[in-house]
């Protein structure tokens, strides 16, 4: 698991232990019902060390 840090999801923890490590390495565009563009919107996070992704900004 990883903890989301920053944005519409942070604090939550997200499941990635069936990510590959080159998915792991890329981060994920998760869909958040509170993103910028409303609910279904995307939330993109980042990997920031072994444990923690960081939000880096919505997309529609």
């Amino acid at each position: 698991y990883v903890q989301l840090v920053g944005g519409p999801l942070d604090g939550q923890l997200l499941d990635v232990t069936g990510f590959t490590p080159d998915e792991r390495a890329d981060g994920a565009l998760l869909i958040s019902p509170h993103s910028a563009y409303g609910p279904g919107g995307r939330s993109d996070y980042s990997p920031d060390g072994e444990s923690r992704w960081h939000w880096n900004g919505d997309t529609a």
